[in-house]
This record gives C-alpha cells, structure tokens and sequence, in this order.
C-alpha cells in the first residue's frame, strides 16, 4: 500500500516492497531503494544505502501523523498523507465525494463486526461495518461502488463520534 510523504514543499509517493529484518526496499517516487534500517534509540534510526550512512531523527509533533525530521545536515517537516488525512482534508474542503468514500459513525460506539476484508470489492448498499452504539446495532452500508482501500478499526474497538471506519476507494 503506498502512502504520500509531504516532506516541506516536496510530495513523494512511498510504498514498502519488501521488508526482512532490518533489509527494507521501498519506492519513491516509481524508483526503488534497497535500505538497511535500524532503529538506534527511540525516534532515532541508522540507514545504509549504497554503503553510505545516515542518521535520521523522528520527533513527534502536537498532530498528528507530522514530525520534524532532523539529520545531519538539514531538518524538514514531514507529514504522512494516508486515506484518513485525504479524508480529513477533503471533509474540511468540503469534499462530497471523500465524504461517500469513508465510512464514519456519528456517534462514539463499539466495532461489533467489520463483514468485509481489505482488497475487496463492494456495491453500493453494502454493509461495510456494524457499529453498537446506546444499546443499538447500526449497519453502515458503502454508499458507492468500490474497493475497500482502509480499514481504520478493528471488531470490538471503541470508536469516538465521526472517526473514519473504513474507506472506500473507486473501481478502477
């Protein structure tokens, strides 16, 4: 699955091909990257690329999903652009379209059954997601057409009001 890394101005495309111990490959931007990755301290990891190393410090910011990214010679501001922040984005642009693709509940609840896999094709009317809330069983059915990309919770998970469930992306 790949995710979008705005790191300062720059959007990159990354996708995890492989990984095997501490050997990662990865993809950015349709170029590939054989990696050796360790993690030396909380936040802190070595990476070897071509015999060459690089040091690279995580820190957490207040939002999440960004971070200041620190290395030797400079500091960035990244930020993991996934489905959930797609969707978050576009609900706050008002986006009619991201809202059809992401399933949310209006109000806190408990995951009682999640009847569909990552990968899988649904139709629009089917049930995505059973969520309990005040005693009741509610169904959340796919409001279009298309492939189920995310899956943001697990059965028996407490959920908050308006917390995105399940996204579903278009057919191709």
């Amino acid at each position: 699955m790949a995710i979008e890394i705005k790191l300062g101005d720059r959007l990159a495309k990354v996708e995890l091909l492989a990984e095997d111990g501490n050997q990662i490959k990865i993809m950015v931007d349709n170029k590939e990257y054989d990696l050796d990755m360790h993690q030396v301290e909380n936040g802190v990891y070595s990476v070897m690329y071509k015999g060459r190393s690089f040091n690279v410090e995580l820190i957490e910011t207040d939002t999440q999903k960004k971070y200041s990214v620190n290395t030797f010679y400079h500091s960035y501001e990244a930020e993991i652009i996934d489905a959930e922040t797609k969707y978050l984005q576009a609900r706050n642009a008002g986006n009619l379209e991201a809202e059809a693709s992401t399933i949310t509940s209006p109000m806190p609840g408990k995951v009682v059954k999640i009847p569909i896999e990552l990968g899988s094709e649904v139709k629009k009317g089917d049930t995505v997601i059973i969520i309990s809330a005040m005693k009741m069983e509610s169904e959340y059915k796919a409001m279009k057409d298309g492939i189920i990309k995310e899956i943001f919770v697990h059965e028996e998970d407490i959920i908050d009001g308006n917390q995105p469930l399940v996204f579903i992306d278009d057919l191709d």
